[in-house]
This record gives C-alpha cells, structure tokens and sequence, in this order.
C-alpha cells in the first residue's frame, strides 16, 4: 500500500514557477514508478510526465518538455514537478501517482495509487 500526498501548489503569474512535492508513505515507494498528472475542469485526466524507480529515466508530455522536470529523492520518499515558464494553460488539478511494477507509461489505469491533488492556477 502507498499513500501519496501532493503539496505546493498555489497561484502564479505566467511565466512563473511552482514546485510541487508528492510525498509517499510506504515500503516500497523506492521501487514504484511515479507519475504527475493534470486535469482542468472540463477535461480528461492528462499525462505531465513519469520517472521511473530510480530517477534515471523520465518522459514528459510534449505540451510540457523543456518547461518541466521531474526528480525523485528515494531517501525522502519524495517525487517532484519542477514547473517553469507556467502557462495559464497550465492550470488544472495536479496528481502524482505511483505504479507497483512497469515503466512509466501515460495512462492513468496503469497506475495503482492515487494523491488527492493539488491546485495549480496561472493568470496571464
């Protein structure tokens, strides 16, 4: 069982950054595959970006390569979304979830625990 717990999120001017934190609880948090995900109202749940169990492979959306970065500190129990040149597009709900076993895939039935989500807005 992994318990997730997003934070960090807030309100930001375009073109500013946020960093959001998804702490886990768990055992096995080392050896899960994490992702970040996005809703705005309206829309469907998207795929931001995934980093697998030991940080040395990640993917990202295309709408946010080169503006967002993903880490993990296995130690703290901690995954990260570094958001740079925010967007007001970029505004929604965001998640972290984790994945038992596989790679980082961007569907959101692959994953098997779920955060409560933390609100990003941007105003332009």
């Amino acid at each position: 069982q992994v318990q997730l717990v997003e934070s960090g999120g807030g309100l930001v001017q375009a073109g500013g950054s946020l960093r959001l934190s998804c702490a886990a609880s768990g055992r096995t948090f080392s050896s899960n595959t994490m992702g970040w995900f996005r809703q705005a109202p309206g829309k469907e749940r998207e795929f931001v970006g995934g980093i697998s169990w030991s940080g040395s492979k990640t993917n990202y959306a295309e709408s946010v390569k080169g503006r967002f970065t993903i880490s993990r500190d296995n130690a703290k129990n901690t995954v990260y979304l570094q958001m740079n040149s925010l967007k007001p597009e970029d505004t929604a709900v965001y998640y972290c979830a984790a994945r038992s076993w596989g790679m980082v895939v961007n569907k959101a039935n692959e994953y098997d625990y779920w955060g409560q989500g933390t609100q990003v807005t941007v105003s332009s």
